[in-house]
């Protein structure tokens, strides 16, 4: 039974509904982390459907799409994009919104805030589900054991990358790899050779069922492709962590590699194409996506655990990272909020490093992402005469439909030469927490009107670009510097400007680690993994500190996040048996 199904007229397959996996919700409320302390003993039933259902075709498919409907808690949300893009080197704070302690990394960072245990159950939550699927899938009857074998390395691929972000993020957590049935209160906190250990098992050992080829003939399941890209971040990381090897390196560069080598995929000959909406989504490039679709009903995550409600707003279901990037420019003269230029929650602002260094105005004439990855023009879409607010070099300015209204030419426009414009030009000089560069990757204009906030677009979680660039990586740390060069170049060269192909290429003798740091910004900005990244390479306060003034306050302990409380509350024997991260 086939249960992913296809998005409108793309033709793209996304999950089973979140109808559907209600059916498998009566194993997840056995789950540790769906239990407080208070009341542990206490049983509720939410589902009539047999424990024996996972056993049948259709349970077992059930199971399968509900284990992957966990990424969508993840990714393409706000709550993993706090955790991901807030508060390093390229992305500060707007004007508006909560959790700023993620910016700042003051006291608002800390073990009550709601969204880290949302995000801490919803990830255990998928760990058990696949738990379950692997446990329980030689009983299931009616499927093939070739298929069967599919699915399990699937839900080892999904385990694997559940504990990877759990380890990103708070370091070694508990680790289980069988189903919780009933109840517990008894937990550990693994040590991170433990966890590496774990997670580069469960890849490595869902290699040889996985579909082998680049994308998965149900599309949005994970291959072999997928496990290789993500066993390349994970030596990466390993390889800077207190379980190193000498081979980490050495193993990320072969993954990624074979990625590049064995399945056909192709970097895209224009960069802004990666991000088309649409039929475009599924491309040579992609990996890996987390799947969305205009069905509300199919885009539902599964709701929070005992009924939580997170605080703050923009909590939509749905890929709504279309709300977090842009500025405030539908309150300006000429303007007011429309579908296509979205509806602007203005959570995160570029760094003057981001925009003044990584994107360097020299550099633009060859270079296409900043043009590609940033909005610059506004066409009026409210006529009339308005006074102007940031632009000093004028009074009024009057737009007929369609005018420029505002423009961001990117560098310090002389006043003279702004004044000649008969629209408002907005300089650096003169961006703030309202008014700055808008991030286009996520933008959605396929939503039915202008305040929808569930977005549809898939989130590119694994492209080849990065696999390039982790090529790079893997290659420079072992010496290799013409090789980590060439690497860069290919995804250099595809950037560039028609005629500028040459001038893209660097020389090994750029081929430094300060220059890759740059370049994954570059190419990677907003894409949930910047703060990851700096993490990683042992570089996330040193960055911090030097190029984000607004988050002096990160200190060494900043690497890992706070232990939700709730789960040091609901372990016996408390913070002695589950102890928080210094520091919180």
């Amino acid at each position: 039974m086939n249960n992913f199904r296809k998005k409108d007229k793309t033709m793209k397959k996304t999950y089973l509904s979140f109808k559907k996996t209600i059916a498998l919700m009566s194993f997840a409320v056995f789950m540790l982390i769906s239990q407080s302390c208070s009341d542990v003993l206490k049983e509720e039933v939410i589902s009539g459907v047999s424990n024996d259902y996972i056993n049948t075709p259709a349970g077992f498919n059930a199971a399968i799409n509900s284990a992957y409907s966990s990424l969508r808690g993840f990714y393409g949300t706000q709550m993993g994009l706090t955790v991901t893009e807030y508060g390093t080197d390229l992305y500060a704070t707007g004007a508006d919104g909560s959790y700023k302690g993620f910016h700042f990394y003051d006291g608002q960072l800390n073990s009550q805030v709601d969204w880290l245990k949302l995000i801490w159950d919803e990830l255990y939550r998928g760990i058990n589900t696949c738990n379950a699927v692997i446990e329980r899938a030689p009983q299931a009857t009616g499927i093939s054991d070739v298929l069967k074998k599919q699915r399990v390395a699937e839900m080892k691929f999904l385990r694997g990358h559940y504990y990877f972000l759990l380890l990103q993020q708070w370091g070694g957590v508990d680790l289980r790899l069988t189903e919780t049935l009933a109840p517990t209160k008894v937990t550990k906190r693994a040590t991170e050779a433990e966890m590496f250990t774990a997670i580069i098992a469960d890849l490595e050992g869902a290699l040889p069922d996985l579909e082998n080829k680049a994308k998965s003939s149900d599309y949005g399941r994970a291959t072999k492709a997928a496990a290789e890209h993500l066993l390349a971040r994970v030596y990466l990381a390993k390889a800077t962590s207190s379980a190193k090897a000498t081979d980490d390196y050495t193993k990320a560069a072969t993954y990624a590699q074979n990625v590049i080598s064995n399945y056909g995929f192709k970097l895209l000959p224009d960069f802004a194409s990666v991000f088309s909406q649409g039929a475009g989504e599924v491309n040579d490039e992609v990996i890996f996506a987390v799947q969305y679709t205009s069905d509300p009903a199919t885009n539902l995550a599964p709701p929070p655990l005992n009924n939580a409600q997170p605080s703050g707003d923009g909590n939509t279901q749905g890929n709504n990272l279309h709300l977090f990037f842009g500025m405030q420019y539908d309150t300006q003269a000429g303007m007011t909020r429309d579908i296509f230029y979205g509806r602007p929650f203005k959570r995160l602002r570029p760094t003057k490093y981001f925009i003044e260094n990584v994107f360097a105005i020299e550099n633009r004439v060859n270079d296409s992402r900043y043009k590609k990855s940033f909005r610059d023009t506004w066409l009026s879409n409210l006529p009339g005469s308005y006074n102007t607010a940031f632009d000093a070099s004028k009074a009024r300015v009057t737009f007929k439909l369609g005018d420029t209204a505002i423009y961001m030419p990117g560098f310090e426009m002389p006043l003279a030469e702004r004044a000649k414009r008969p629209y408002q030009v907005l300089v650096p000089s003169a961006y703030n927490e309202i008014l700055f560069p808008t991030l286009t990757k996520f933008m959605d204009p396929l939503r039915p009107d202008r305040t929808y906030a569930p977005g549809s677009r898939d989130f590119l979680a694994f492209r080849l670009a990065d696999t390039y660039l982790m090529l790079a990586e893997a290659k420079l740390f072992t010496g290799k510097i013409q090789e980590a060069t060439d690497a860069v170049n290919v995804v250099r060269r595809r950037a560039a400007w028609a005629g500028r192909t040459a001038q893209m290429e660097i020389t090994p003798a750029q081929m430094t680690f300060d220059f890759l740091m740059d370049e994954r910004g570059r190419e990677l900005a907003g894409e949930q993994i910047r703060w990851m990244d700096l993490k990683r390479w042992g570089k996330l306060v040193e960055r911090v500190t030097k190029y984000n003034p607004q988050a002096s306050a990160v200190r060494e302990f900043h690497n890992l996040r706070p232990i939700p409380q709730a789960q040091i509350d609901r372990t016996e024997g408390g913070a002695t048996a589950f102890p928080q991260n210094p520091g919180y």
